[in-house]
């Protein structure tokens, strides 16, 4: 079993990106980035193959992950897939989906991780919502039979703070990073709150340096699968209509 993303995970997007997008990616490695997913899925097949292909071993080099969005891993092992479909799952050696509210997490079978969004307002999609807020992504996490990582509208180190409180394992960003004109200074200072032991916050400590935090909790672990055991409804596959998002 693939570890589920941790800390600070990171969405691509060419067209908010100060830089060209493997120039932004590596930046964001050398600010502790360990986990990105590629979108860009307006790109012909080849083209976003070509740059998943290019985008891997800047991550590997650290030791990270790219992820792809959508059932296509472009002749990788990682997918996060939306909320639509399509189920059951592929079988990847690691599988991510989106989910935004109870009945979606309850759908969850065979998947990793989960993104719960949007838990803040968020510029790139501007009137998505409503937002969860903190105390509504602690609810939705509590039901969640994956580990979850907040996404939508989360800028500043407080707001990763607050997602950490919530029971996230990790943060998703993407105009934070995206639109930043330090894409490394940025991804350094939404990363630094992973390293926060959480005896500091009141709770059992996060080992390691926050790139892939080992999170100790009293029930059992957040990666346990606990929804594995589940049936897994069947549904057509469609495009993404809430997928991804920020």
């Amino acid at each position: 079993m693939a570890p589920a993303p941790s800390g600070l995970l990171v969405l691509t997007d060419r067209r908010q990106a100060r830089r060209p997008l493997p120039e932004v990616v590596a930046a964001t490695v050398d600010g502790g980035v360990r986990w990105v997913v590629l979108r860009e899925k307006d790109l012909p097949r080849a083209e976003r193959a070509a740059l998943a292909a290019e985008l891997r071993p800047v991550l590997a080099e650290a030791g990270g992950t790219l992820i792809v969005a959508g059932p296509d891993p472009l002749d990788g092992d990682a997918v996060h897939l939306p909320a639509a479909g399509p189920y059951p799952p592929p079988s990847y050696g690691l599988v991510g989906r989106s989910c935004h509210d109870h009945s979606e997490l309850a759908r969850l079978t065979t998947e990793d991780y989960a993104t719960l969004s949007p838990v803040y307002p968020t510029r790139t999609k501007p009137g998505y919502g409503p937002p969860l807020h903190p105390e509504g992504l602690r609810e939705l996490i509590q039901a969640s039979p994956v580990p979850i990582l907040a996404l939508g509208g989360v800028e500043t180190p407080d707001q990763v703070h607050a997602c950490i409180e919530a029971g996230a394992v990790g943060v998703a960003v993407l105009g934070a990073v995206m639109r930043a004109e330090d894409p490394t200074e940025a991804a350094t200072r939404l990363t630094a709150p992973f390293e926060v032991p959480r005896s500091r916050r009141g709770r059992t400590a996060v080992s390691g340096t926050g790139l892939r935090p080992t999170v100790t909790t009293e029930e059992s672990s957040l990666t346990a699968r606990s929804g594995r055991g589940r049936p897994q409804p069947s549904s057509a596959t469609t495009d993404e209509p809430r997928g991804t998002e920020e």
